[in-house]
């Protein structure tokens, strides 16, 4: 890889890890930050659950299908002028968003903002390392991932608090006066660096992007349309076809976006379906619990917000644990029974859902599918790295982020499905039978991620946590 010098000193060290540290915290802020505004987002816009999935699902699907392709054009480009586009592409989305004046709109701003942050996101920790010297890497990189981190578990409850104390557009309105201080620092502090070079996976992209929004939109239409009506069973017949073109695709290109040979590793095969199907148990029931706490229990958006930390903030304490473990027993043992504990967690939810619900019946289950979610997390890394050969873990990370984000859109698309088939928003009773069979759903799928990490080699098969660079290690944190 040819990249020019990195500006020398103590103080370019620290603009890229502050400018690095803000943009990442801004992308994965916009991951859950909406969930706790559903509710005032409907009251305000109008419109079903469908049209709150997509609020959600059109960001996530777009940044997952377009993440390894935005690495890309930074390589070939020029990854801190391709970070400028994707930062200023995401800060025009997020003011188009908080200005929408209905959801379609809002839908739309959504797109086009998981459209910048993928070009955004991938290259900041490529540009994070052109600006630090090795020997610092290793703080640089937790000091970025511990601000990652912190979006994650604070989505919930920074979307709460704007959504209460101002209005639900400020959950959009707080990334504008970020993107504009962060575009001209970019540009002064932060050094230029190119990639290979090599060609752009075009036709790669497009059936991706094709075959998942087809899926995702049978699956959002199927309860409304009907599942045998034109619309969802051609998106869901299209979209199938689209992702079999794309799998053959990646079998046959010479330079595909996702090279299919990857998944001859059983060590990479199993880490990517656990951690496809996690994201999909998880995000699926944040969605849904997230309205719960405030249609059904009546909490305000600040307190749905804080009573779901003990699930999304928990790694914040729980990881440090979980990556010791991980090196004296290994990352298998700690992710499968992470998943365990977050199956388990959702399926006790799932028993003391209620129209009357206390929160000290919530909390086991909200603690137990956040150490679940922490166990998970650290490992999952060094696990995606030690499944291929050093020279393609770049691809690896990507593909892992991109296949979470898959999951999550998913997720939305089918535990809001089999909540309508059996549930809505007419009273709060008639939530919680749709929720009840949701959270079972999402617990069933999280069970089977814990068996495909099951299927993972032990410590003689697979190397163990600590292998790969580390910045390929926090890459694959970066979404959560």
């Amino acid at each position: 890889m040819s990249q020019k010098t990195a500006r020398a000193g103590g103080a370019g060290m620290a603009w890229a890890l502050v400018i690095t540290g803000v943009a990442g915290f801004m992308a994965a802020l916009d991951n859950l930050v909406v969930t706790t505004a559903l509710p005032s987002i409907r009251e305000d816009l109008g419109g079903g659950l469908h049209d709150l999935e997509w609020t959600v699902s059109a960001y996530t699907l777009t940044f997952a299908v377009l993440l390894m392709f935005g690495a890309a054009l930074g390589d070939r480009f020029g990854r801190r002028r391709l970070f400028i586009v994707g930062l200023a592409v995401f800060t025009g989305a997020s003011a188009a968003a908080a200005l929408a004046p209905g959801l379609d709109a809002l839908i739309a701003a959504r797109a086009v903002q998981g459209v910048g942050a993928a070009i955004m996101m991938p290259i900041t920790l490529t540009l994070l390392t052109a600006a630090v010297p090795e020997a610092k890497r290793g703080m640089a990189y937790g000091i970025w991932g511990a601000v990652n981190g912190l979006a994650v578990a604070g989505g919930p409850l920074i979307g709460g608090s704007l959504t209460e104390h101002v209005s639900w557009q400020w959950i959009f309105w707080l990334n504008v006066p970020l993107g504009l201080a962060l575009l001209p620092l970019a540009r002064l502090r932060l050094a230029e660096s190119y990639g290979s070079g090599a060609r752009l996976d075009i036709l790669g992209t497009l059936l991706a992007s094709g075959g998942l929004f087809g899926i995702v939109y049978g699956l959002v239409r199927g309860p409304i349309d009907g599942w045998t009506s034109t619309t969802v069973l051609g998106g869901l017949i299209a979209g199938t076809a689209l992702l079999g073109g794309f799998v053959r695709h990646g079998m046959r290109a010479k330079a595909p976006m996702l090279p299919m040979r990857l998944f001859r590793s059983r060590a990479f095969s199993g880490i990517n379906a656990a951690s496809l199907l996690m994201f999909l148990g998880m995000f699926g029931s944040i969605f849904l619990l997230s309205q719960y706490m405030q249609i059904v229990l009546g909490y305000s958006p600040t307190e749905a917000g804080l009573r779901m930390l003990p699930w999304t903030g928990m790694p914040m304490l729980v990881s440090p644990l979980a990556g010791y473990l991980s090196d004296r027993i290994g990352g298998r043992s700690v992710v499968a029974a992470g998943l365990f504990l977050q199956a388990t967690g959702l399926a006790w939810y799932a028993c003391v859902a209620a129209a009357d619900a206390t929160y000290t019946t919530q909390l086991p289950a909200l603690v137990l599918s956040g150490i679940g979610m922490s166990l998970y997390f650290a490992p999952a890394a060094s696990l995606v790295m030690a499944g291929v050969r050093p020279h393609e873990q770049g691809i690896a990370s990507g593909a892992n982020n991109a296949l979470r984000e898959v999951g999550g859109a998913l997720g939305i698309a089918v535990m809001s499905s089999i909540f309508s088939a059996r549930g809505g928003y007419a009273s709060p009773q008639q939530f919680v039978d749709g929720l009840r069979p949701a959270l079972w759903a999402g617990a069933a799928v999280v069970a089977l991620a814990a068996v495909a990490a099951l299927s993972i080699p032990g410590r003689r098969g697979v190397g163990t946590r600590g292998q790969g660079a580390p910045a390929e290690r926090a890459e694959a944190l970066t979404t959560a």
